[in-house]
């Protein structure tokens, strides 16, 4: 009689610890692309083999293919379990996933159980688990109780996320997710946007360890940061939720945005070209005008014209059309932009919500 070795996401997510290890055998281009949290990505097929195999399934045939396919992954097993599991005692419990559930996953399991580990594959794959993600977000963000940290650009919005969830309270910081500060000017030279599912996968990995009888603080956001959508579902119930709104001084707001946004200061051509992207809204006088007291490093005039021109006016239309209890935000004046101001905040609050 023959045990079965496959398993559904819903029945491993219910008993994580039956598992020692997560193990994703896709490309480690479908790998970055998105994956089930706490995986490691040991590729049957590397990108190139498995373009190489795909090719062949379509121009030649399918047999031809799984025979350079079949070697392809016999070797590549090989050499994961000589350089990554040979340590690995015979209780050991892998859990193994590739696209659909399919060959690649198979592969590696049969041949671990035939070792003698108890190595189970993911029934559906990296698809059953996205379907279980989609299905699971819409509930997930209608359960949870959101506090919508609300306030202009520069009153430190995303430092108050922090400081709340270095002292313990649950946040969801949809620009840190997103790798972008949802503006004009959000970008991050330093690196890209991940894929709109990994930033599904991370509101979904957060809310799912979340205690959704204590509030969860998230900053007001439109429904794109950057590139990437916020869910649906999620946008619906933070547009219903509790609002606070945050104060901070013009010069102190001023300063910190000269401090979150050194990276165009020290490059005034990416700064022009961002403001470029402007010129439809503001004509091509005043981005002009913008462009030249950043060429000559008048930052701080620059700031001051961009916020009381641009992101304050755009704030107060879009907050009050898209935040319905916005009018009955308690306000938080913030007293200046020191780490110290934030973190008496973020105690005052977690204090008052809890």
């Amino acid at each position: 009689m023959t045990t079965s070795r496959l398993i559904s996401f819903e029945q491993a997510y219910a008993s994580p610890a039956d598992f020692d290890c997560v193990i994703d055998v896709r490309s480690p281009a479908e790998f970055a692309e998105d994956h089930i949290p706490g995986a490691i990505n040991c590729p049957v097929l590397n990108n190139e083999e498995r373009v190489r195999v795909g090719t062949l399934y379509k121009q030649v045939s399918p047999f031809e293919a799984k025979k350079v396919g079949a070697a392809l992954v016999a070797k590549n097993i090989g050499n994961h379990i000589e350089q990554n599991f040979l340590d690995k005692p015979k209780d050991w419990k892998p859990l193994i996933y590739c696209w659909r559930g399919g060959n690649r996953s198979g592969s590696m399991t049969h041949i671990m159980a035939k070792i003698g580990w108890h190595a189970m594959q993911l029934d559906g794959g990296y698809k059953g688990f996205r379907r279980f993600v989609n299905q699971q977000l819409p509930s997930l963000t209608a359960a949870a109780k959101w506090t919508v940290l609300c306030g202009e650009t520069g009153t430190g919005k995303s430092r108050l996320l922090q400081c709340l969830e270095s002292q313990g309270a649950q946040v969801i910081d949809l620009e840190k997710l997103a790798q972008h500060r949802g503006s004009v000017l959000g970008k991050l030279p330093e690196n890209g946007q991940p894929s709109q599912k990994y930033f599904e996968t991370e509101i979904w990995r957060n809310l799912s360890r979340f205690d959704f009888n204590k509030p969860i603080f998230v900053e007001a956001e439109s429904k794109k940061v950057g590139n990437l959508r916020v869910p649906d579902a999620m946008m619906e119930k933070m547009r219903q939720s509790p609002c606070i709104q945050l104060q901070l001084a013009m010069e102190e707001r001023i300063a910190l945005l000269r401090d979150d946004y050194h990276h165009f200061i020290d490059d005034t051509a990416l700064l022009r070209a961002q403001l470029g992207c402007l010129t439809d809204l503001h004509g091509k006088e005043r981005i002009e005008r913008w462009s030249s007291l950043a060429e000559n490093n008048q930052m701080t005039e620059l700031i001051q014209q961009l916020l009381s021109q641009h992101y304050d006016p755009a704030y107060q239309k879009a907050i009050a059309r898209n935040f319905e209890l916005i009018h009955q935000a308690k306000s938080y004046p913030i007293q200046d932009k020191s780490d110290t101001s934030y973190q008496m905040l973020a105690q005052q609050l977690i204090e008052e919500y809890s």
